[in-house]
């Protein structure tokens, strides 16, 4: 446990520090392109390898790792032998996807994306078929991830995406005048490549052996195939909401493409650092937990007590200072004043996902744990008809905002529905201790929030940073008081937490 424990700190490390890179990338974009056709032409694209992305780092990462913790207890040269063989059908699977994408982009592209400007159209199409020459490696890279997560190896995948940001943001220091903001693309593929490498090596120091084959356990495949398609398919429905959503938008003009992305990138922070930390974590555990319910179930909760505990507040001191912090990382150059105020009012609205998306990653992995799979992906398809009427109704009184408000109900929504169906398993008491944890928290996280929102007036004469420098210590101190006054288990659960850090770095 105490490896665990040690792990989660470096991950945290590592996470944060390529959500940082991600904040220099995109600052680098708005300072070279700022809110531009190509701008938004380059996010268009990237929304597909945030599709493969999803498809393997969700659907087959949920599945998959479940099943070979299970059977690598019982029959490790087995299990691994049929891994490679899964490994080994999915790159090929997505070299037939590369192709197939290269020759059609130029089609399909303009039919998801039908109101682009020109040359917004011309520069997602250009960059679309790149990325599709490369789409079975960035696939690998996401299938190694859930290979080192099955043999408790967390870090070398974080460092992999760092590579990515890295050199993605190397390329367009360096090649931007050449090549325009398809330098990011090329650098982001050749930092994926290097990831890989990376992976690779890692996997190796084990006793894990890649074997060229195409088959293996048949009950291992058969169990993994029978639960892949819904939960492929239930990742595919998250991102057919981005395509739908940024549809929208880019029928709008040119801008709310690059006001929606900063926005999200901002308020994706705080979940996406938990998902590649405590959740990746609890997952694992929660798989090696399925027969014994009372852990299953104490583990859970405890997921949802650390999330609601870290997120609830960065949520609220967003609201407070968030125009501050978008200010403080894109406005210069050709990003201006307006453009960061224009991306705040988007990241208003996206601000309860913080919370939603970092719950809902427990209460999915609970599902996957429990092999209800299908239950997923029922209610995940769902969403796809939501997503699209609220777009539909909310863009005309809202503008861009209001498919930010869109993402947040549809995210409510799945959180809910999931977390009803988790609990259908779990003892009676088990719900009214997730209530009280909401409303402890919720009257917390307000003793933080109001103060400081009374506060802000008074330093909003300084520069972006000094601001920040100011109300997030505050806000610290605000929230850690409320917490010993009005929930003390909370209190100790983060204090135990910080002096565990303190010993595992030790």
């Amino acid at each position: 446990m105490m490896s665990l424990k040690k792990t989660a700190i470096w991950l945290a490390l590592f996470a944060l520090t390529v959500k940082l890179s991600g904040f220099v990338r995109e600052s680098i974009m708005a300072y070279k392109f700022g809110v531009s056709s190509e701008t938004d032409g380059y996010l268009l694209a990237f929304s597909f390898i945030t599709l493969a992305i999803a498809m393997i780092a969700g659907g087959f990462n949920n599945v998959f790792l479940p099943l070979y913790v299970k059977n690598r207890q019982n029959n490790p040269e087995r299990t691994d032998r049929t891994a490679s063989a899964i490994m080994n059908i999915t790159f090929l699977l997505f070299i037939v996807i590369s192709l197939l994408g290269y020759l059609f982009a130029p089609w399909f592209v303009p039919v998801i994306y039908g109101n682009m400007t020109e040359e917004t159209a011309k520069t997602a199409i250009s960059i679309t078929r790149f990325f599709f020459v490369f789409m079975s490696f960035i696939a690998l890279t996401s299938i190694l991830d859930s290979y080192l997560q099955g043999r408790r190896i967390f870090v070398p995948s974080q460092v992999a995406k760092l590579l990515q940001t890295v050199f993605g943001v190397s390329f367009a220091l360096l090649f931007s005048g050449q090549w325009g903001i398809a330098s990011l693309a090329y650098g982001f593929i050749v930092g994926t490549i290097l990831g890989i490498l990376v992976q690779f090596f890692y996997l190796f120091k084990t006793d894990y052996r890649w074997k060229p084959v195409l088959s293996g356990d048949k009950e291992f495949q058969h169990s993994f195939l029978v639960l892949l398609a819904p939960a492929i398919l239930s990742s595919v429905v998250g991102q057919i909401n981005v395509f739908v959503n940024k549809g929208f938008a880019s029928g709008i003009g040119e801008g709310p493409v690059t006001y929606l992305n900063n926005a999200q990138l901002l308020s994706s922070i705080p979940h996406t650092i938990y998902a590649t930390t405590i959740a990746v974590i609890i997952f694992t555990l929660l798989a090696e937990q399925i027969t014994d319910r009372p852990r299953f179930q104490n583990t859970f909760f405890s997921g949802m007590q650390i999330s609601l505990l870290t997120l609830a507040p960065i949520a609220a001191g967003l609201w407070v200072v968030g125009e501050e912090a978008l200010s403080f990382i894109f406005e210069r150059g050709k990003f201006t004043a307006e453009d960061t105020h224009n991306t705040y009012v988007a990241l208003v609205y996206y601000l309860p996902t913080i919370v939603t998306q970092g719950m809902q990653y427990i209460v999915a992995k609970a599902l996957y744990a429990q092999g209800k799979t299908k239950t997923v992906f029922r209610i995940s398809v769902f969403t796809i008809a939501i997503n699209a009427f609220l777009n539909w109704l909310f863009i005309g009184p809202f503008g861009y905002p209001g498919l930010a408000l869109t993402t947040s109900i549809v995210s409510l929504y799945y959180l809910t529905a999931c977390t009803i169906f988790v609990y259908k398993d779990f003892d009676k008491s088990e719900p009214a201790r997730l209530v009280g944890l909401l409303v402890r928290t919720a009257i917390v996280t307000a003793f933080m929030a109001v103060p400081l929102y009374f506060m802000r007036p008074f330093v909003e004469d300084l520069y972006s940073l000094w601001q920040l420098a100011i109300l997030v210590p505050i806000g610290v101190v605000l929230y850690v008081i409320g917490l010993f006054l009005f929930y003390k288990e909370g209190f100790r659960k983060l204090l135990s937490i910080v002096k565990r850090n303190k010993g595992a770095l030790s």
